[in-house]
């Protein structure tokens, strides 16, 4: 079993010394499903990239913002919500970690 405190600890502190301010990791993989973590410092985005079929957001800690073309929703610790099914983007609006679950074909 995954302790996603600590992997929130470990990923968070991770991206506070690395030059690009993010740190990453599969946590789970089986078969079309994949869970990464990824801990990411107020300011640090992941540019806009193509979505799977399936997907959601949870945000272990921090706030960040997930965008599309003309669209953007702000969301904190504890919340969760769909990845949309076009091209996305996400923003930390403070250090922050989220859980990202994908189905990938």
């Amino acid at each position: 079993m995954k302790d996603l405190v600590a992997l929130a600890d470990e990923h968070l502190a991770a991206a506070r010394t690395a030059p690009h301010g993010r740190s990453a990791q599969v946590v789970m993989h089986d078969g079309v499903l994949r869970q990464s973590v990824i801990a990411l410092l107020s300011g640090t985005a992941l540019d806009e990239h193509n979505a799977p079929p399936a997907a959601s957001l949870l945000v272990l800690r921090g706030r960040v913002r997930l965008t599309t073309a003309g669209w953007s929703e702000d969301l904190s610790t504890g919340e969760l919500n769909m990845i949309p099914k076009e091209r996305h983007g996400l923003l930390a609006l403070e250090d922050a970690v989220v859980l990202l679950t994908a189905v990938n074909d």
